[in-house]
């Protein structure tokens, strides 16, 4: 079971780290409309704002844009499996490391909406702090998940 964790850890770092050079490129060289369903939603449909500005990335956005989102989708539900899988083994430090690094990876997933949203440079900074914080989460899981346990 540990080592499956290790794998599966592991797949997730090396996703945020793609997701983030995505990302990066994503944040330089793609020019998202200031106009779009679920730009500048009011605060009380945020939600409903940012789920209509998905929908508009994943079906009229540039390619780049396209695989970010796609990848965010899939990256969220990789990291809720990953915390699933460690609190099943009854590791707790491990396991709660594995739940923040999947709430910064969730948490960077909103400020994309956000930034899908209102186009705002603090979304994107925080977006990257996020996954950095997470790829730290993940780097502890593999160190501790490497270490043999003191007796």
């Amino acid at each position: 079971m540990t080592a499956r964790l290790r794998r599966i850890s592991l797949g997730a770092m090396v996703l945020i780290l793609i997701q983030s050079a995505i990302g990066m490129y994503v944040n330089l060289y793609v020019t998202i409309p200031l106009k779009h369903p679920g730009a500048n939603p009011p605060f009380s449909n945020y939600l409903g704002g940012s789920t209509h500005s998905l929908a508009w990335a994943l079906s009229h956005g540039e390619r780049q844009l396209v695989v970010h989102a796609v990848l965010g989708l899939a990256l969220a539900v990789l990291v809720i499996g990953v915390a699933v899988y460690a609190i099943r083994l009854r590791r707790w430090a491990i396991g709660i490391l594995s739940v923040v690094g999947a709430l910064l990876v969730i948490l960077a997933g909103f400020k994309g909406l956000s930034f899908l949203d209102f186009q705002n440079n603090s979304s994107s900074i925080f977006m990257a702090l996020l996954a950095f914080g997470s790829i730290a989460c993940y780097a502890a899981i593999l160190y501790l998940l490497t270490t043999r346990p003191q007796s």
